[in-house]
């Protein structure tokens, strides 16, 4: 099952029995100087800094308002739902598998038909790596989740972003060009489409699985051409739609959280002195609902910097 509704959710969630009130509640139009309702999604949200986000967006959401907390797995998507704690915007769990192609086309039809439109979005959705795995074995699984996974997400989510909306996509400092050799520079620099990066990040794919990436200049590490993979799907989206953007107060861009003490990162880096994933959260939230700066378009930012795409 790649995406399902379920009842579980914090107090004021939708249950079965109060779906089609809900339903209802959420399209109608705000009462006369009230704000309009408001509906958040985060991706890969059951654990670390997705956990975090959601429950910091429902903290700062009111009760009128949702926030989609998503996963793969619907036990622990309900399960993270039922663990947050109470007040707050209205909060429920969705299941989403990102490497599933017409998973997230579906639930974006769902919150159409629920909402109408979405006014945040966080692309958060990783699959995990360790020192100790075969890049050859990972790379593919990895892109499908980190890469395909992204550019599903923008292409299903983005039309639905309202006047003053936020896409954000977690990636990381590592995803810029100034960490890969200058003889690949032009595999996504410049790229003008989502399918123009999806083809660039399966050629780079396919030369790790089939070992010749070893022989070349790409780096070991599958992290840096994967981030940079999705910093440039967003660098190329915003092409697309900056002028209409702009006019609609709409914010499209990649986020590094910087470094976490998260067991993952745990593996690679000690980060016993590292930020917590709820602290890492803090400036992520603050581009969520906070004032758009016009140059963050587009761009990777990390704690309300642009961080410079090429050397």
């Amino acid at each position: 099952m790649s995406t399902a509704s379920t009842p579980s959710g914090r107090p004021g969630s939708h249950t079965p029995a109060t779906q089609a009130a809900g339903t209802a509640a959420s399209t109608a139009p705000a009462a006369a100087g009230a704000p309009a309702p408001r509906v958040a999604l985060v991706t890969g949200a059951t654990q670390g800094l997705g956990l975090a986000l959601a429950e910091g967006l429902a903290e700062r959401l009111g009760p009128q308002d949702t926030v989609y907390l998503t996963g793969r797995d619907p036990g622990r998507t309900a399960d993270a739902v039922a663990a947050l704690p109470a007040g707050g915007a209205r909060v429920r769990a969705e299941v989403l598998d990102v490497t599933d192609p017409a998973a997230p086309a579906r639930l974006a039809a769902v919150l159409r038909e629920r909402h109408g439109g979405v006014d945040v979005v966080v692309g958060n959705a990783v699959m995990r790596v360790g020192p100790d795995d075969d890049p050859r074995e990972v790379v593919a699984p990895y892109t499908e989740v980190n890469n395909f996974g992204t550019t599903r997400l923008l292409r299903a989510f983005t039309p639905l972003l309202r006047d003053g909306g936020r896409f954000l996509v977690v990636a990381s400092s590592l995803g810029r060009l100034h960490y890969l050799a200058p003889v690949l520079h032009d595999r996504f620099d410049g790229l003008t489409s989502l399918d123009a990066v999806d083809a660039a990040v399966a050629a780079w794919r396919d030369e790790v699985r089939d070992g010749s990436a070893r022989a070349g200049a790409w780096p070991g590490f599958v992290n840096i051409p994967s981030k940079i993979g999705q910093v440039a799907a967003v660098r190329a989206l915003a092409g697309q739609r900056r002028e209409e953007d702009a006019r609609r107060g709409i914010l499209l861009a990649s986020v590094c959280p910087g470094m976490m003490n998260t067991p993952t990162s745990a593996l690679w880096w000690d980060v016993s002195g590292a930020p917590t994933a709820a602290q890492a959260a803090v400036a992520l939230l603050a581009l969520a609902l906070g004032p758009v700066d016009p140059a963050h378009y587009g761009e990777l930012v990390r704690d309300g910097e642009v961080l410079p795409w090429a050397p």
